[in-house]
């Protein structure tokens, strides 16, 4: 992966306190990544840095929009994206070890030698985390314009001939006289 300046914060210079960072993220940022299932990402991060002694808690707000597919009706799908992500990060002798320990994924150490931190991996995460696993056109929306007619039709046209498959299907035909038992 290509080391960018651009997500490289140097701490060591920041007074105690809150300092604000903001990245416009495109398509281009996730070619260092894996393919993804979104096109068109248009994403806005605003990262609050709150700057202690020991250690820095940082604040993900992940914000824009993007185009995903359908897993309905397989169209492009516009998705907004909004959620917050808050970040740990403290300063130890041994990080490895520590980060291999800790079962809070919210929490990360560093050396206490490091200068500088790297935030392209958690902007990365963060983003892939505000899209639902579900992905779908809203059912008060599935006439609106951005539903494939077709698949639907298709989707519905299956479901029909499934239902009459199973009432015609032998094998369940003598489970009737259980169905209202109690």
């Amino acid at each position: 992966m290509n080391h960018r300046r651009e997500f490289s914060i140097p701490f060591v210079g920041l007074k105690p306190g809150v300092h604000e960072y903001n990245y416009i993220i495109e398509d281009k940022f996730f070619d260092d990544f894996q393919s993804q299932d979104f096109t068109n990402c248009n994403a806005q991060i605003k990262l609050l840095l709150d700057k202690k002694s020991s250690f820095m808690i940082l604040k993900f707000e992940v914000g824009g929009s993007l185009q995903v597919v359908c897993d309905r009706c397989n169209s492009q799908l516009p998705l907004e994206l909004w959620d917050d992500f808050t970040m740990t990060i403290k300063m130890v002798e041994n990080p490895e070890e520590m980060n291999e320990q800790e079962d809070d994924p919210d929490m990360y150490y560093i050396a206490q030698g490091e200068s500088h931190i790297d935030v392209a991996g958690w902007i990365y995460e963060f983003i892939n985390l505000s899209i639902p696993m579900q992905k779908t056109c809203n059912y008060e929306n599935m006439e609106g314009p951005h539903c494939n007619q077709s698949a639907l039709d298709m989707l519905k046209k299956m479901n029909t001939d499934e239902k009459k498959v199973i009432k015609e299907n032998p094998i369940w035909k003598g489970l009737e006289k259980f169905k209202d038992l109690d």
